[in-house]
């Protein structure tokens, strides 16, 4: 771990007023959630084009399959914990300089953590809870699960409109949620400070929004396993695993504070 850059990184936290940070699956695999699409996971034992959105609206067996690949998924989701990056993107929260979370991930570890969800933008949704595809009407996930397990339920429907229920994440072929968009890149473009953990930057178009806060003014703080197509305008580069690496940071941003009396 090169110590200079860490210094540094912690160090553009310390001058930032407006900071985004930007999460995707590298940060949630260091809590234990497997990568669901690597050979041998739970990916593996299905058809995608069986589990797309569209698919899914159109006939009761699609359903019935989305539902027994979510059961499959969530265990794992549900029983992890929060690792040390998440931990230091509440530290970061607190330093009252965080105008944003952005993150593609569904396992709701930043919540867990102790980050306001008032700042969170979750733009592949959550898993954590269970919407009607017809009024559009939300529960948590217990709720509804409860009830299917109670009654032996495989796919469930809206006890209002009769419409289909579906976890409340983004799937193959499901738009990504307009008003979480619109926002999110609205706070890549007013930050001064756009932090990425744990994402290679190759998804579309979350990946858009670094260079939209570069084109912007901010600077940019990349913390990922692998290099990725946005490294050329990235300010500072950790390659690394994401916990052992912000918790760097933020010891390093600490030690800043204290040198200088604040």
């Amino acid at each position: 771990m090169d110590h200079g850059l860490i210094r540094q990184a912690a160090r553009m936290i310390c001058e930032s007023r407006r900071i985004v940070v930007f999460t995707g699956a590298g940060i949630s695999t260091e809590s234990g959630i497997p990568d669901f699409r690597s050979p041998g996971g739970i990916w593996s034992r299905y058809n995608a084009d069986d589990l797309t959105y569209q698919k899914f609206l159109s006939h009761e067996k699609y359903r019935k399959l989305y539902w027994e690949y979510d059961r499959a998924r969530y265990p794992a989701m549900s029983d992890a914990l929060p690792n040390d990056a998440h931990k230091a993107v509440v530290e970061i929260e607190r330093t009252g300089r965080m105008a944003a979370l952005i993150t593609q991930n569904i396992d709701g570890l930043h919540q867990k953590a102790g980050s306001d969800p008032a700042l969170i933008y979750e733009l592949h949704g959550t898993v954590h809870e269970i919407g009607c595809l017809r009024c559009h009407t939300r529960w948590p996930r217990a709720t509804i699960t409860d009830r299917m397990e109670r009654e032996g339920i495989e796919v469930p429907y809206c006890e209002r409109c009769g419409g289909p229920l579906k976890v409340a994440t983004i799937a193959f072929g499901q738009s990504l949620p307009a008003d979480v968009l619109e926002a999110s890149f609205r706070h890549a473009q007013e930050c001064d400070l756009f932090i990425t953990i744990g994402s290679s930057l190759v998804v579309q178009p979350a990946n858009l929004m670094p260079p939209q806060a570069k084109r912007s003014g901010a600077r940019l703080i990349l913390v990922n396993l692998s290099e990725t197509p946005y490294d050329e305008i990235m300010d500072v580069i950790l390659l690394g695993a994401a916990g052992p690496t912000m918790k760097a940071i933020m010891e390093e941003y600490g030690r800043i504070l204290g040198e200088s009396g604040d």
